[in-house]
């Protein structure tokens, strides 16, 4: 049964640390097998004044934008079609990758794009995870789509997965795979 200490400096708010607690235990779990029920993780807080890196005190920077929550910013831009917005969430040079390899660097190419697709789509979310190595992270997403095909049929239920990677808190790339050409709601697209 691990119990694990971790020594803050104070000043991070109870979801930041109840986050580095879930982050830890995950750790523990999946380094040495234990069970979630057994790992023990506490947190001691030390005051700022006796605090010190580098010869000065320290106060604590705010806590990190999660990788998760910028997948879910940049996923709200881009239905919204606010490209500006979610343009914001991309490194330079991200790239999003397409069924049947449609690579994209560019917001506006990918939007013209989907318009040779449907007339419209939404996504419904089932399941986010999030794996993480060193600073940078892989954030999935599952779950269905809904929405209009370019001959106006509603369309909806069609399975999808996206992986993003996650670096420096700017996405660097989309991966996607959805199930839209077997349900056919696109045409002549090779599998």
């Amino acid at each position: 049964m691990p119990l694990i200490e971790c020594t803050l400096i104070e000043g991070y708010d109870a979801d930041t640390r109840r986050l580095v607690s879930e982050r830890i235990t995950d750790a523990a779990c999946s380094a040495i097998g234990a069970s979630p029920d057994f790992v023990i993780v506490t947190i001691k807080e030390v005051a700022p004044e006796n605090y010190m890196r580098g010869r000065s005190q320290k106060t604590p920077a705010p806590a990190a934008l999660q990788p998760d929550e910028i997948v879910k910013k940049f996923l709200t831009s881009m239905q919204d079609q606010q490209l500006d917005d979610a343009q914001k969430w991309l490194a330079d040079g991200a790239q999003m990758i397409f069924p049947n390899g449609q690579c994209f660097t560019d917001l506006s190419d990918l939007m013209a794009w989907t318009k040779t697709r449907y007339q419209s789509v939404l996504k419904t979310f089932e399941r986010i995870e999030t794996t993480f190595k060193s600073q940078d992270a892989s954030v999935y997403c599952y779950g269905t789509l809904q929405g209009v095909s370019l001959d106006g049929r509603p369309f909806e239920n069609i399975r999808f997965i996206d992986r993003f990677a996650i670096s420096n808190g700017k996405i660097t790339q989309q991966e996607v795979w959805n199930d839209l050409a077997q349900a056919e709601v696109v045409k002549n697209e090779i599998i």
